[in-house]
């Protein structure tokens, strides 16, 4: 299975300033989320604003591909106007796929996938694109191995293509989970579902209660409790019937992020980005910027299916150093990309903690984001898992951005060329579309310069 297309090189110039309001796309996390509670459920589930980037159409298409009626009814080409239905199977309910399953580059549609296969009696194959292949797989099929799962083929190292047999009687269990990873407590969960008794996952850290929150609007009993210093206990009581349900999804913070830290940079700028998902497991951005000196107000806040959201107000900031403490990780783990562009252009040393989690993303993005700031002019120091960008007010840019199909850095690099010196150059951004299908026009919208 091959993924491929023509790169699509971009330069970003120095803008004046950035002015308007936008909605960026929905976010990733619930949209996949959406889509495989509705196939696992009862009834019809409708989706609004549901995300129509690659990583999610990809789910989609798994989820028809498994058995579930999945169908974008209405509306115009943005996202935010169409309605999606999704007719579910019921819990255990999925059939065997008559060919493998395709995610392109979306670690987290296979992954979660994954755990809810291991709960059916069904085999299926799962793949991907040269960037996902390379990516790791055991943590989370060595838990669903103690659920009853097999792995019965798979590439060296526990890599894509991999063939999973799900459990013909899946058992509960108690995992303790070596990192904080949504990913895993996802996987573990869904698979939970179909097993009987309580399935619990316990989690040195807080990562993002997405599943959660979701597992109980569609119909699921799930229990979250303080477990030591930072850490959670979930646990979910098993075979339950899911019913459709409405969802609304909210624009995602790892997209915001981009034109945030844009409208920070850029001097005279002024932006408002609406229904934002404001769920504190999420935000670990929003608090370090505001920690470095950002202006960023909310308004309008309110709740749909749990998940809180509001309308931001960003504008140009000056802004300083910081130390980001390595607990904070897991609610930002995508926005240190970006993070680390503010900090070039803030005075003094920020130092990022704890990012051993960015070495297994999309690319080794802790190698990836000091290469992308070192080109640019921009001092910056790797030490373990931390990350050290010493500041100077300014970004001298000129450098070519190795993106290694890896749509953050793309567009971080992107930003960062909106605010400096001289340009910054992209090797290929059709990765954007995974997650940020808009992002090149919107950006342009609030005056960007891309050429």
């Amino acid at each position: 299975m091959t993924h491929s297309s023509q790169p699509a090189p971009l330069e970003a110039r120095r803008c004046s300033s950035l002015v308007g309001g936008v909605r960026v796309p929905g976010d990733k996390s619930i949209s996949h989320r959406a889509l495989i509670l509705g196939a696992l459920a009862v009834g019809e589930t409708r989706i609004s604003g549901l995300l129509e980037g690659e990583d999610v159409l990809n789910t989609a298409q798994a989820m028809r591909q498994l058995g579930a009626q999945v169908v974008r009814e209405a509306g115009g080409s943005s996202a935010g106007e169409a309605i999606w239905s999704v007719r579910g199977v019921g819990v255990g309910g999925f059939a065997t796929p008559a060919a493998a399953l395709d995610f392109g580059n979306s670690g987290t549609g296979c992954r979660l996938v994954m755990g809810a296969v291991a709960g059916c009696p069904i085999t299926a194959t799962f793949d991907g694109d040269a960037s996902l292949r390379s990516r790791p797989m055991r943590r989370i099929v060595d838990p669903l191995a103690l659920m009853g799962a097999r792995v019965t083929q798979q590439s060296e190292g526990g890599r894509l293509p991999l063939t999973l047999a799900g459990a013909r009687d899946p058992l509960p269990i108690e995992y303790r989970s070596p990192v904080a990873s949504a990913q895993i407590k996802s996987a573990v969960l869904l698979a939970g579902l179909s097993a009987p008794g309580v399935t619990t996952v316990i989690e040195p850290e807080a990562s993002r209660d997405h599943t959660e929150l979701m597992l109980n609007h569609f119909g699921a009993e799930v229990v979250s409790v303080a477990d030591g210093a930072h850490g959670r206990r979930i646990s979910l009581t098993g075979q339950p019937e899911l019913h459709g349900a409405q969802v609304t999804v909210p624009a995602d913070p790892s997209s915001a992020a981009f034109p945030i830290v844009a409208a920070l940079i850029v001097p005279g700028s002024d932006i408002t980005l609406d229904d934002v998902m404001t769920n504190p497991l999420r935000t670990g951005l929003f608090t370090t910027l505001r920690e470095m000196g950002a202006s960023i107000e909310e308004s309008d806040v309110r709740r749909d299916a749990g998940e809180p959201m509001a309308r931001l107000r960003v504008r140009a900031s000056k802004l300083r150093g910081v130390e980001v403490p390595p607990e904070r990780a897991p609610s930002m783990i995508d926005e240190y990309l970006v993070l680390a562009v503010a900090a070039a252009f803030a005075e003094g040393t920020t130092i990022m903690r704890g990012l051993k989690e960015l070495r297994v993303k999309e690319s080794d993005r802790l190698e990836a984001t000091a290469a992308m700031l070192r080109v640019n002019g921009v001092k910056v120091e790797i030490a373990g898992d931390d990350l050290i960008v010493e500041g100077k007010g300014h970004v001298p840019g000129g450098g070519l951005v190795a993106t290694h199909m890896d749509h953050r850095i793309a567009m971080s690099a992107l930003v960062m060329g909106c605010a400096s010196d001289a340009a910054v150059k992209v090797d290929d951004t059709a990765f954007i579309a995974t997650s940020f299908p808009d992002f090149i026009p919107m950006m342009r919208a609030l005056g960007a310069e891309f050429v």
